[in-house]
C-alpha cells in the first residue's frame, strides 16, 4: 500500500482553493479539511455574541470566549459540513457579513493557535487535503505536496460575485472586489502566520483554467509524489 501524503493548498481569496481541495480529496480517497470554514465559524460566533461588528472586532472579548467555541465536521452523504457548538452552520458562514469580518478575526494570534492545533491533529496519519492561508507555512510545514493558488483579481471578483448572486445576494461586483482586496491586504500583512508562498510550493494560476483542468494539473503533481 502506497503511503498517504498530506497536501497543503494556500492562496488568495476566491481562487477556488476549496473546489480544488475537495476534488483532489475525492479522487485520491483522502480526507478534506476546509480550514477557512473554521475561521468563518469563529467569526460567526463572534458576530452572534456581539464581539464582532461592522469593521471591528473586540479582540480581548474574543480571546476570553475561545474556550466556549467548539468546531467539528460531520459527513453528510460524502460532503463535510461544519458545525459550531453542535449546530450546522455551513450556509451561515458563507454570508458576505462573515466575509467582511473573517480576516479581522483570523489575524488574532490566539484564534490561529487554537485552530492550528485542531487542524494538525487531523493530519497526523496522512491522507489529508487541507486548504487555507498558512497551511504550507505553519499548519502542515512537512506536507509532501504544497500548492499555492492564485488568479487575476478581476477574475476572482467575478467568480465570487457569480457565486453570491447564485445564492440570492444582490451585492455589487465593486463591493465584492473591495472586499477581496482588503482581505488580501490583511491576510498578507498580519503578524501571525501571514499568507505567503513558501519556497517548496508549486504555483497554480487558474485565471484561465477550468475546474477540470486545474484538477488535472494538481492530480498530476500528487500522483508523481505518491508514486515516488
Amino acid at each position: 500500500m502506497k503511503k498517504k501524503i498530506n497536501i497543503a493548498i494556500d492562496g488568495y481569496s476566491s481562487c477556488g482553493k476549496s473546489t480544488l481541495a475537495k476534488a483532489l480529496a475525492k479522487k485520491l480517497h483522502y480526507n478534506y479539511l476546509d480550514s477557512g470554514a473554521m475561521y468563518r465559524a469563529v467569526t460567526l460566533y463572534a458576530m452572534n455574541a456581539g464581539i464582532a461588528q461592522v469593521g471591528k472586532v473586540d479582540i480581548e472579548a474574543l480571546k476570553e470566549t475561545l474556550d466556549e467555541i467548539d468546531i467539528d465536521f460531520v459527513n453528510n452523504n460524502g460532503i463535510n459540513t461544519i458545525r459550531l457548538n453542535g449546530a450546522e452552520v455551513e450556509g451561515e458562514i458563507r454570508s458576505m457579513e462573515v466575509s467582511n469580518l473573517v480576516s479581522l478575526v483570523s489575524k488574532v494570534a490566539e484564534v490561529r493557535r487554537k485552530l492550528r492545533i485542531m487542524q494538525q491533529k487531523t493530519a497526523i496519519k496522512g491522507g489529508v487535503v487541507m486548504d487555507g492561508r498558512d497551511i504550507g507555512s505553519a499548519v502542515l510545514p512537512d506536507a509532501e505536496l504544497k500548492i499555492f493558488m492564485t488568479a487575476q483579481p478581476e477574475i476572482r471578483a467575478q467568480r465570487r460575485y457569480n457565486e453570491l448572486h447564485a445564492k440570492g445576494s444582490r451585492i455589487s461586483i465593486e463591493d465584492v472586489r473591495v472586499n477581496l482586496l482588503e482581505r488580501d491586504r490583511i491576510d498578507t500583512t498580519r503578524e501571525e502566520n501571514p499568507l505567503i508562498q513558501v519556497a517548496q510550493a508549486l504555483v497554480l494560476d487558474n485565471s484561465h483554467l477550468s475546474e477540470s483542468e486545474q484538477l488535472d494539473v494538481a492530480l498530476g503533481w500528487a500522483r508523481e509524489i505518491i508514486e515516488a
